[in-house]
Parts: C-alpha cells; structure tokens; sequence
C-alpha cells in the first residue's frame, strides 16, 4: 500500500520517517504520493586512467568505491553531467525508516522526476528500494542518457520518495549502506 501525502505527514509527525533537515511540508515538497528529495553538495565523479575491474565476491564495495571516486563539491555555477557519463551523488536529506514495537513500518522507494528524465537524466538504475530500519543519505546513481549536457545545483529537486507501509513482522539486518553519508556509501561525508 503506497502512502498518501496525508499518511506521509503523519508518519513523519509520528517519527516513524525522519527526514532532517526537516522539510516544509507543502505542494512543493509533497505530491500526492511521493516526498521530493534535494541534491545534495558533492559528487563522486570515477577517476581517470584506472585498470581495474569489480571482483563482486568481494562483498562490500564501499572501499572499493572510495578508491574509485573522487568527491568534487558542487560549485555554485552546477556541475555539467555531460553525455553518456555517469557519476554518484547523494540527497541532501538525511532520511530513517524507523522500527517501532507496536508501530507501523514504512520502506520506501526512491524514483527519479519526471521533468529530469525528459532531458535523458536516470536517477538511479537497479536500487530503488530503502528498507525498513535504514538510516543514512540516499545515494543517486546518475547517467546522462541524452544528447545535451545537463547542469546539476545543489539542492535543486532530484528525485522522490514513495512510501509503503510494511506487513508483518521484522527481522532487521543492517546493510553496509547503513548511516552512509557520502555517496560511495561511508557514514562521514
């Protein structure tokens, strides 16, 4: 069952979704179904001139990807995603999907805007889905699949949240995205 922005405001109001900094919340922020989310400061934009391939057995990718990346702070002037690149980010809100005994439990879905899409920009690929019990930033995987460059700002809308009340109970696993703040996924940014 996806949330109405009635339902989205009370669950905020009840702290089982936490968004920080708190956003104000009205027509601009909410739709009907989906809380809009803020790019936030930096990218992470993939090195130059490094061989490498990703070994997935690995398991955890976030060293990996902290070697592969390099985090540019958004200039006030935007940052140019031009063609066919592909870079991470993350929102500037901090969002939790709160467990409590006795409450409902919410996960959510994040979605790219419709307008952003129209010019070639994909939000995210595979990865949609933030479980119940996450806290941290969401990161944005981002491709520019038109033909234009496309000139990103911080804080401008980027992307939206769907929300889903969860049934049944829980068994919480904490995901090595847990509290990431960057968007390579470490918790300090």
């Amino acid at each position: 069952m996806v949330l109405s922005n009635v339902a989205i405001k009370k669950a905020i109001k009840d702290g089982l979704i936490v968004i920080q900094p708190e956003p104000r919340l009205d027509e601009s922020v909410l739709d009907t179904t989906a809380l809009n989310l803020r790019l936030g400061n930096v990218v992470s934009v993939p090195k130059e001139g490094l061989c490498i391939s990703f070994d997935l057995r690995q398991g955890t990718i976030v060293r990996t990807l902290a070697q592969l990346y390099e985090q540019r702070k958004i200039p006030e002037e935007g940052y140019t995603l031009k063609p066919q690149n592909f870079i991470l980010a993350n929102t500037m809100e901090y969002v939790a999907l709160n467990i409590k005994e006795g409450k409902p439990c919410y996960a959510a879905r994040v979605e790219g805007k419709s307008s952003l899409a129209r010019c070639g920009l994909m939000v995210h690929f595979t990865a949609p889905t933030i479980h119940a019990g996450f806290s941290g930033t969401i990161t944005l995987e981002l491709m520019n699949l038109g033909h234009y460059p496309i000139i990103l700002y911080r804080e401008m809308p980027i992307c939206q949240l769907i929300f889903e009340k969860v049934e049944g109970e829980i068994s919480f696993k904490q995901s090595q995205f847990h509290f990431q703040r960057t968007p390579e996924g470490h918790p300090k940014l």
